[in-house]
């Protein structure tokens, strides 16, 4: 785990826990020209697109389990795990990549199984034209 505070830490560690404390503001404002966001469930060119419905994904995760980060000038890989409440079950292995470009992210790459959220997405019915909200 890293322990120097460089700025590529400071910017994802900052997006990351915006994110998982539903603060889109904080999150979207850590974002550059040109991002691009791709999960196995959206793709969002948007600074904010793709955290619509974090509210949604927030209500169910009971918490979010830091396994590794590391850094590099311009990049960063964080895996985590996500916990939900008991009624799901579902504890997700997460790797996420971050690109940097001027201490701004400008692409995130969401990698997880999403087999254990099929039956969900399935029975949550049409979502936004983007797609779903993603872990």
């Amino acid at each position: 785990m890293a322990t120097d505070d460089t700025p590529t830490r400071q910017t994802v560690r900052a997006y990351h826990e915006a994110r998982f404390r539903g603060d889109v503001a904080a999150a979207a404002a850590r974002i550059g020209e040109g991002f691009l966001f791709r999960s196995p469930f959206i793709t969002s060119d948007s600074p904010t697109g793709h955290l619509d419905g974090i509210d949604g994904l927030l209500g169910i995760v009971t918490g979010v389990e830091l396994i590794s980060e590391l850094y590099g000038e311009t990049e960063a890989t964080l895996v985590y795990d996500i916990h939900t409440a008991p009624a799901l079950g579902i504890t997700q292995r997460t790797a996420e990549h971050f690109r940097l470009h001027d201490g701004r992210i400008t692409a995130i790459t969401l990698i997880f199984d999403s087999a254990p959220w099929q039956a969900i997405m399935a029975a949550a019915g049409p979502t936004r034209d983007e797609g779903v909200p993603a872990p």
